[in-house]
């Protein structure tokens, strides 16, 4: 029964950083972020609203500059002045915007937040096991090995996620009349950004996500499925 304590003990722990970390996201998104105003983007949230049957989507502006959007485990959905700055410009517009927030929202609809902490733990557990074994096998060389063989298994699962993310969000929006057509567009764009970005990576919402043309093919199959019910 002993042998089964550090294993017990890794999932403990990351539960523990895992909930530490998400409380001290939240009170930084607190002291930095304020509702959102703008008229045009509230009218797309107010119709994604009444397709769920809710009063309104809480949907907040950051003020941090990477391009970014946020799910919060408490619902609020969180859009970076960054991103907010591309509207102001004229490079994304409203619709497109709106995906994002619907993209966000199904993170939070289908429960991702509670989902990657016990992905984490398990995670966690999992390197214990695997360090121990491999460990024993493959002396010094063993723990690049571990540490490699669980940020695939993690990758997977967020490349899971996002495409689930996807799905919600293009149901979503062409429930409320806005289509596919802006959120693939979005990722168009985004890719494109991606190059023109400076060293510091500016552009986060893309980063450990699927290919961009693999989103927008399973997105198109959607739509054609739809079309043909």
């Amino acid at each position: 029964m002993t042998r089964f304590i550090p294993i017990l003990l890794a999932i403990i722990i990351a539960v523990v950083m895992f909930k530490v970390s998400a409380w001290r996201s939240g009170k930084n998104l607190d002291a930095q972020s304020t509702p959102l105003k703008d008229p045009a983007l509230l009218a797309l949230t107010k119709r994604m609203a009444t397709q769920l049957d809710l009063p309104r989507l809480k949907v907040h502006i950051y003020e941090i500059e990477p391009i970014n959007g946020l799910a919060a485990a408490d619902g609020r959905i969180f859009i970076t002045r960054g991103f907010m700055n591309k509207y102001r410009d004229g490079i994304v517009d409203a619709e497109e915007l709106a995906s994002v927030i619907a993209h966000e929202l199904g993170h939070v609809a289908l429960g991702h937040s509670k989902r990657r902490m016990l992905d984490f733990a398990g995670a966690n557990a999992a390197r214990v096991i695997l360090m121990t074994v491999i460990g024993r096998l493959i002396p010094f060389i063993g723990v690049y090995i571990v540490n490699a063989l669980i940020s695939m298994f993690t990758a997977t699962l967020s490349r899971k996620d996002e495409y689930e993310a996807d799905a919600y969000a293009s149901a979503l929006l062409t429930k409320s009349g806005i289509g596919v057509a802006p959120q693939i567009a979005m990722f168009q764009k985004l890719d494109y950004l991606a190059g023109k970005v400076d060293g510091g990576g500016q552009l986060a919402w893309l980063m450990s996500h699927p290919a961009t043309e693999d989103r927008i093919a399973a997105i198109r199959a959607l739509d054609a499925k739809w079309d043909g019910a």
